[in-house]
């Protein structure tokens, strides 16, 4: 995927635009909220955070920050970009290899793997919720760490 939409680019645009500023943007991103969420537990002993379940933590930070509404509907936004971006990309990368390498394979198979892949992910958060999903992750990446 990211060979298809880096074509034509030259190594150093390839670098900055696919390293540096993803990197750096997950620093800041890690840095603000993360340093934010400890000096709430250790300065104001604020522990809702570190209390509360794993899907709102973010929103249970935000909530003490002025403009949490705002702020709030930001991060939600962040999250639908970055699910509709990544599912985006899995469907075209399966669709690709499923038509035997070619870019431009019909439209229906594209829309099959991209409603096959919703599906998935939503019979799994019916099935067991937050934890299914991240499990079944981690089971299909595993065999590519090795």
């Amino acid at each position: 995927f990211i060979a298809r939409v880096s074509r034509g680019r030259t190594v150093r645009e390839f670098m900055i635009s696919v390293l540096l500023i993803p990197s750096l943007a997950c620093v800041l991103w890690m840095t603000a909220f993360g340093g934010t969420a400890i000096s709430q537990l250790v300065n104001d002993g604020y522990q809702a955070v570190s209390q509360a379940d794993l899907p709102i933590k973010l929103f249970m930070m935000l909530d003490t920050l002025p403009l949490s509404e705002i702020t709030s509907l930001i991060a939600i936004v962040l999250v639908i970009v970055f699910f509709v971006t990544s599912s985006d990309s899995g469907s075209l990368v399966i669709d690709a290899i499923s038509a035997g390498g070619k870019v431009d394979s019909p439209k229906p198979q594209r829309v099959f793997w991209c409603t096959f892949e919703g599906l998935v992910a939503i019979a799994l958060i019916l099935g067991g919720g937050l934890t299914a999903l991240q499990a079944m992750a981690v089971s299909t990446g595993f065999p590519f760490t090795i």
